[in-house]
């Protein structure tokens, strides 16, 4: 298959669908990959290097689009992009499926089979594919990074001629991937750290990690869904968990928040009145802001400061790393066209567990239950 690569304008957006080091392998499954001059520069790829490993470079997008059976993005595309691309096309990528349903009503009109990345099942066959968690290990790093940069304090304790220096205190709210990453790493550069989760499984983890886990009993198992993500609780559960979160919240220099329910708005589990209660000067890195934000005065992309305490809530973040997402990326989605492609053809086999899960539109139609029940709701 001819496979394209655009640059991603999306703004801030620096990353890249495919690395030089993964070209490779697509052009031995019997590809042609083609690559926008300049798409992986702010990653850190130089174009020269696509073309060291086998990629043909072209100047514009319209030569990208007009020539692509199959088309590797980060970010979902824009209603101008979509236009560009072919009827029949294979489109992979980050495309949000929690986003704005009538995207994919444009593309099922176009006859274009669109793949998300975030519908990869969490199981150990897709694994290899799981590009949410790829990316949620970079955000979960780079959100102690933010922190540690905002926060007026050391986070190690330090012994000094000038007396002893106390460890920050940092509390993660969420242990999945990204919260998991977040532990390790501010204990990595000397934090004390707590984690709370509503799901009792993950004790273990965040515990081998050097942290407490803040526990709550919500009287029921049933807090985590097939896939291993958190479901959506009761309203008493989570009233709950807010106040848990208040006492642990007041007393900590750092809190990150990585709650989610997938396909839906992010809870929010800290309030205004726990901000409020918090240490002047403390610092509050809100990885859920793109689905709204887990703090109640979060605001999506920026960073404010209220009572005291600064809020950061950053969009793309795993673009600021964008030379290692990139590869982790490239590999997720390389594994991805290895499964659905044989011998340089399209092998679309929806009886396959993954690549049903992942094809959201394909032959004029949205596949995709929850998405189509969305688009039913609003007008097109």
């Amino acid at each position: 298959m001819r496979v394209a690569v655009p640059t991603e304008i999306v703004p801030e957006e620096k990353r890249v669908a495919l690395t030089p080091e993964a070209v490779p392998l697509l052009l031995k499954l019997g590809h042609v990959i083609s690559v926008q001059a300049g798409a992986g520069s702010r990653a850190g790829f130089p174009d020269d290097a696509y073309s060291a490993a086998g990629a043909a470079l072209e100047s514009d997008a319209g030569a990208i689009y007009g020539g692509a059976e199959m088309i590797l993005k980060v970010q979902r595309p824009t209603r101008d992009e979509i236009g560009r691309m072919n009827e029949s096309a294979v489109l992979i990528g980050l495309l949000q499926p929690a986003g704005d349903p009538r995207l994919f009503a444009e593309l099922a009109e176009r006859r274009i089979t669109a793949c998300s990345m975030e519908l990869v099942p969490r199981t150990t066959r897709a694994q290899m594919m799981d590009a949410l968690s790829s990316q949620s290990t970079v955000a979960g790093y780079k959100a102690v990074l933010l922190a540690a940069n905002a926060l007026q304090k050391f986070f190690p304790m330090l012994m000094t001629a000038a007396g002893t220096v106390r460890p920050a205190r940092v509390l993660v709210i969420g242990a999945g991937v990204a919260g998991l990453q977040a532990i390790a790493t501010a204990r990595r550069i000397g934090a004390v750290v707590e984690a709370f989760d509503t799901r009792p499984v993950v004790k273990e983890q965040v515990q081998s990690l050097g942290a407490t886990f803040v526990e709550l009993s919500l009287g029921s198992d049933d807090t985590q869904d097939a896939g291993g993500y958190a479901r959506e609780l009761a309203e008493e559960h989570i009233r709950k968990e807010k106040e848990l979160i208040h006492e642990h919240a007041r007393n900590a220099d750092v809190v990150i928040t990585t709650a989610l329910v997938p396909g839906r708005r992010a809870p929010v589990l800290v309030t205004a009145e726990t901000v409020e209660s918090m240490k002047p000067g403390a610092v509050i890195v809100d990885l859920a802001g793109e689905m709204g934000g887990n703090c109640e005065l979060t605001e999506p992309g920026k960073t404010i400061q209220r009572h005291g305490v600064t809020i950061i809530a950053p969009l793309h973040i795993s673009s600021d790393l964008a030379y290692h997402a990139s590869q982790m990326y490239a590999k997720n989605i390389s594994a991805l066209i290895a499964l659905m492609t044989q011998e340089g053809s399209l092998r679309l086999d929806m009886q396959d567990d993954i690549i049903s899960a992942v094809c959201v539109t394909a032959e004029g139609e949205v596949r995709n239950r929850a998405i189509s029940q969305r688009l039913a709701e609003v007008p097109l």
